[in-house]
Order: structure tokens, then C-alpha cells, then sequence
């Protein structure tokens, strides 16, 4: 798995009102539509792209535009949604899926509860939604689920990811070899004995949605 930390200092001081606990709830959900925006310029660099001739007010020439079958963009529910809008102002003509995968706070292993995406994804380029790579159990099993599926190209964007997730998804990805690429916002310290990002930003669907 590459890994493409967008190091930018708009990225930054984004992330730094995100983690402060005073940022209520709107401005944690705009400043991370706007974070996403940055991440999804750099995540699409490789998006696959088709030669397009034009006409334009002085000559003709040819200019690009995305290949077909377009790009599917997958926000791992429920936090990967407020990832969504940010996205798809990268990348409007994109198709999207849901995966709804939770982590088991005791065992710290992902489930799969939900899922609306196609069942062949033969030659799609797919882009992952979610704010946090923790432990690396649920990015590794939606990863996996995608290739299952036919995907041939993945990539991974998150505002944040643990030292310990990225091992965990690139020990899981041993013998994969369709292309996978992790953009994430920063690498922070280490993981807390709950598996929280340290010093992370909280509980990113709680602070998107509220406590439920």
C-alpha cells in the first residue's frame, strides 16, 4: 500500500480546529467538507482519464475527461458521509456506493451491516471514505470487500491515520495485487488502549452527528 500524507499547510490548519474539542458540530462538519476537498485533489492525481477532442473559441484541440466506467466513490458508514459532499465537488460525474462496516469496541474487529454498491466492479477505480484509520480493521475489510467485488484500483482517503492501522491494513493486504493508495490528512502519535487515534480529534462520527 502507498501512502501519501497531503502535507499542506491549508490541511493543517484545518486539522487543527478539527481536533480542538471546542469546534461544535457545523464547523467540524464544514471544516471537514473542505479538508476533504484538499485530500480528494490529491487522492484523484492517478484517476483514469480519456483523450476528448474540442472546439474552442480560437482552434480546435484535445483536452480530457474521465474514463469510462466512471470512478465509484464508497463512504464507509456513518462517518464516511460527512466525507461524501467534498468528494464529489472533486469529482461530480462519479457514481457512489455504501458500506456500512462498524468496529466492535471489545474485539476492535470491523462487521459489515450494510451495503449498497454494484455487484461487479470489474476496472473501477474506487475511493474510500473514512475520517479515521485506527486500528485498520475496518479499512482492511472494506478494502477486501471491494476487490472481492472486481475492483482493481483503491483509494483510501482519511483525515487522519495511527502508525498501527497502516501496519495492520498493509500486513492484511499481503498477496493483493491490485494497487492500493492511502491519503490521509497526518500520521499522528500512536493508538490509546481503547484504540483511539492520540491525539486524534475524538469520535469523528460523533462529532459529525452527534452521540447515539
Amino acid at each position: 500500500m502507498r501512502v501519501h500524507v497531503a502535507d499542506h499547510p491549508l490541511v493543517a490548519h484545518k486539522l487543527t480546529y478539527l481536533r480542538d474539542k471546542r469546534t461544535d458540530t457545523p464547523t467540524f462538519r464544514r471544516l471537514t467538507d473542505e479538508l476533504v476537498t484538499l485530500l480528494a485533489y490529491e487522492a484523484t492525481r492517478e484517476v483514469r482519464v480519456t483523450p476528448f477532442d474540442i472546439e474552442t473559441p480560437v482552434a480546435a484541440t484535445t483536452g480530457i475527461h474521465l474514463s469510462s466506467p466512471k470512478p465509484l466513490v464508497v463512504p464507509v458508514l456513518r462517518a464516511g458521509l460527512g466525507m461524501l459532499d467534498g468528494m464529489m465537488r472533486m469529482v461530480p460525474t462519479a457514481e457512489v456506493g455504501f458500506l456500512g462496516m462498524e468496529r466492535n469496541e471489545e474485539t476492535l474487529e470491523a462487521r459489515t451491516y450494510a451495503k449498497r454498491l454494484p455487484d461487479d466492479l470489474e476496472r473501477r477505480q474506487c475511493y474510500l471514505l473514512d475520517p479515521m484509520l485506527a486500528t485498520g480493521g475496518t479499512l482492511a475489510a472494506a478494502i477486501h470487500f471491494l476487490i472481492e467485488r472486481g475492483a482493481d484500483d483503491i483509494t483510501a482517503i482519511t483525515l487522519l491515520a495511527a502508525p498501527e492501522g497502516i501496519e495492520r491494513v498493509q500486513r492484511d493486504l499481503v498477496g493483493i495485487t491490485s494497487p492500493v493508495t492511502l491519503v490521509t490528512g497526518a500520521i499522528d502519535e500512536r493508538l490509546n488502549e481503547k484504540g483511539y487515534i492520540v491525539p486524534g480529534l475524538g469520535d469523528a462520527g460523533d462529532r459529525l452527528y452527534g452521540v447515539i
